[in-house]
């Protein structure tokens, strides 16, 4: 990880807040039998290290392989883990859904599967979210985050993506569609509905988050990808869903006359 690892502020204070409790961290898995078990494990220790007291949200979206033995053989080891199977239709935004109605925390870590995610992130978004933050947007495009063995054409479509995004809503943040985000309870109940069944979930909590006036800051993050399993995101399936959650927030923000923005 290198260069500079102070975050990137959007305003100059956050706001008061309580002290927070409690960090669940939501980790969807569909097919991650080969990935699994080192996540949840490498999250574990390092939030020990850090004496975070935390639960593990491992939700299972109906896998074809034994992700689901796989998570209950790390019981043992892992006292903070807690499995659960997503009953309903399948879908990265539907696990994360339900992950987040399943989690008791009073602040939330989404987080990959796959270990594209670093787990000192984790910990760092704890503490900016103990600082007062309703929300922290890790960033893999600012000084101090990197990426790590991105694909040429998923890279170009993610910075074209979040050009647009950047631009449609005024505001200096340029990695939305990064799903690995911190959360307050309290500001993501604010955001609900969620409506985004698949990946346009990851654009539409930060958004929410933006539009309806919670406070929030950018951290830089690095990301690597999987070493392991197959990824779930298809950009072509993925377009007209984004599209839709953007310019449905953007609807919101310019015409609802404020009806859903947090009150001071």
């Amino acid at each position: 990880m290198a260069g500079d690892q102070r975050p990137v502020k959007k305003d100059p204070q956050p706001p008061s807040a309580l002290p927070l409790k409690l960090l669940s961290v939501v980790v969807p898995c569909r097919n991650e039998e080969g990935a699994i078990a080192s996540t949840v494990e490498h999250l574990y220790v390092e939030l020990r290290l850090h004496n975070v007291e935390h639960e593990i949200v491992a939700v299972d979206d109906g896998s074809a392989d034994s992700t689901w033995e796989v998570l209950q053989t790390l019981l043992p080891r892992v006292p903070t883990l807690r499995p659960v199977r997503n009953a309903g239709e399948n879908g990265f935004g539907r696990a994360v859904r339900c992950g987040i109605d399943q989690s008791r925390g009073d602040a939330l870590v989404v987080m990959m599967a796959d270990e594209s995610d670093d787990c000192r992130d984790v910990v760092r978004y704890w503490q900016l979210l103990n600082a007062g933050w309703d929300a922290v947007f890790g960033s893999r495009f600012v000084r101090g985050g990197g990426v790590i063995d991105y694909p040429r054409h998923k890279l170009l479509v993610n910075r074209l993506a979040n050009t647009f995004l950047r631009l449609l809503f005024h505001v200096p943040l340029n990695d939305f569609t990064n799903a690995f985000k911190a959360y307050r309870r309290q500001a993501l109940d604010g955001c609900r509905p969620f409506l985004s069944p698949h990946f346009n979930l990851t654009i539409e909590l930060p958004l929410k988050i933006i539009v309806r006036n919670y406070s929030w800051i950018v951290m830089p993050i690095t990301w690597r990808n999987r070493r392991t399993g197959v990824s779930s995101l298809k950009l072509r399936e993925m377009g007209s869903r984004y599209l839709f959650i953007a310019l449905y927030c953007w609807l919101e923000k310019f015409f609802s006359c404020g009806d859903y923005r947090a009150k001071p």
